[in-house]
């Protein structure tokens, strides 16, 4: 896929962030852009700017991805409403920290449900209008979490390893089976949105970072690559039709650390967790 224009992206998490970008730039390239989120006030935001920027169809929805039927539900309207579907950007996430021992399983499921889950439901509600295309693409959000753990995000970690499995396995069987559809897993960096500010903080995890909002200011100094470079490097890998894409400089570190130290990193990342403690 070279060009986006006329062609139909689905979009999740649309109300802010990289959704958001990925709107504006889909648009700016002639695309239409079916637009979700939970948060009907940003997606209004996104949907405004992107009908005043000119270009193809907006259409929005008020979104729960962890709701399978719902996420099915949109799929068709969006394919009945744009006439077909090329693109779904599975990018709507969360965040928790907490101990993997300390975290409550309620904690622990509404994760999994929209991190995990969340991307199952957009990416086989979505494959039979991709498929019906002849040229479609799944683009997952997966994290540099999803190349390597950390102490006090195991559950965050959980999900973007598993999506992260589950896109490069997807990617296999679409290349074996000849289909028309391709599928990236993207690992952002640190990357200037509110998920940081909008995450769940359990208590157990102070036992390993110290006092909590110190540890989430500390979180968002690392957030080094604006939303809008993040947009741009993954549409130029679906250019690219690239199996993984990396955004932001610390995700090209840590791919490289965990290339070099599989194992050993764990080491780097519990000195790293200390003296932040300190």
């Amino acid at each position: 896929m070279k060009s986006f224009t006329h062609k139909v992206a689905a979009i999740t998490g649309a109300g802010s962030g990289i959704g958001r970008q990925l709107a504006y730039l889909l648009i700016g390239a002639g695309a239409e852009v079916a637009l979700a989120d939970i948060d009907e006030d940003g997606l209004t935001q996104t949907a405004t700017r992107c009908r005043s920027l000119g270009g193809g169809r907006v259409s929005t929805a008020r979104l729960d991805v962890s709701d399978r039927d719902a996420v099915h539900g949109w799929a068709d309207a969006v394919a009945a409403e744009h006439g077909r579907v090329n693109l779904v950007f599975n990018n709507a996430g969360v965040a928790l920290a907490s101990t993997l021992e300390g975290v409550s399983y309620e904690d622990f499921e509404w994760i999994m449900n929209i991190n995990f889950w969340g991307v199952v439901h957009g990416t086989k509600a979505f494959l039979p209008h991709l498929r019906a295309s002849g040229d479609g693409h799944v683009i997952n959000t997966s994290s540099v979490f999803g190349l390597i753990a950390v102490p006090g995000n195991g559950t965050y970690n959980a999900t973007k390893f598993a999506v992260r499995g589950f896109t490069e396995a997807l990617r296999q069987e679409l290349e074996l089976s000849g289909a028309p559809v391709s599928a990236t897993s993207v690992h952002p960096g640190g990357i200037k949105t509110n998920i940081a500010r909008a995450a769940r903080y359990d208590r157990s995890v102070a036992d390993l970072v110290g006092d909590v909002d110190a540890s989430r200011k500390r979180f968002e100094k690392l957030f080094i690559t604006e939303a809008e470079t993040a947009a741009k490097t993954i549409l130029d890998g679906v250019r690219r039709n690239a199996r993984r894409v990396l955004i932001g400089p610390d995700a090209r570190v840590i791919d490289l650390m965990q290339r070099l130290m599989p194992s050993a990193y764990q080491r780097v990342s519990m000195a790293i967790t200390k003296r932040q403690t300190r």
